[in-house]
Order: C-alpha cells, then sequence, then structure tokens
C-alpha cells in the first residue's frame, strides 16, 4: 500500500492541523492529533476524488527521504512531526 508523508502542525489548544506535500490543498485536522490522523485517510479520498473527476489521478507518493532533500519542505519536517499515512486504508483496501 502506499504511504503519503503528513506534516502535523499544532496550532494550539483544541487546534491540529496535518497537511500532505505531495497533495497540494489537501489538509485534515481536528482538536487533536488522534483527531487529525483519524481523519486523514478520508481527506485523501475526497482530494482522490475531485482528482478522478478532473481526470487527473494522486500523483505517486514520495518517502520521507526525498521529502527531506527538498528544499521547499525540508524546514517543515525538520520543525514538525511527519507521519505516513496508508491510502487506500488496508481495512478498505481488503474489501
Amino acid at each position: 500500500m502506499p504511504h503519503y508523508v503528513a506534516i502535523i502542525e499544532d496550532a494550539g489548544p483544541d487546534d491540529v492541523s496535518l497537511w500532505f506535500p505531495d497533495l497540494p490543498g489537501c489538509i485534515s485536522g481536528g482538536d487533536d492529533v488522534d483527531e487529525a490522523l483519524e481523519s486523514a485517510p478520508e481527506a485523501i479520498a475526497f482530494y482522490a476524488q475531485e482528482l478522478t473527476e478532473d481526470g487527473r489521478q494522486l500523483p505517486p507518493p514520495r518517502t520521507l527521504d526525498e521529502l527531506k532533500a527538498d528544499p521547499e519542505f525540508a524546514d517543515d519536517i525538520r520543525n514538525h512531526t511527519a507521519v505516513l499515512i496508508e491510502f487506500p486504508p488496508a481495512a478498505e483496501a481488503e474489501e
């Protein structure tokens, strides 16, 4: 299964956002990290649906090392928590 790197930004009490360097404009959020992580696959699914409707596909995910080497994202990865989000989720892929 592909895994997209997500950057978690804790903006304060009850405000956590998560975004994907490989999926511009695809974000997830919540009151805490767990909530943001829980809704992340749904955010990717919605993003993928919009791309499909436009006749495009999800770009392939880059590895964490590839993103660390990209000057556009290196500071974000260094200054925030990076996690891997599986898409499609394993349970969904088995259906």
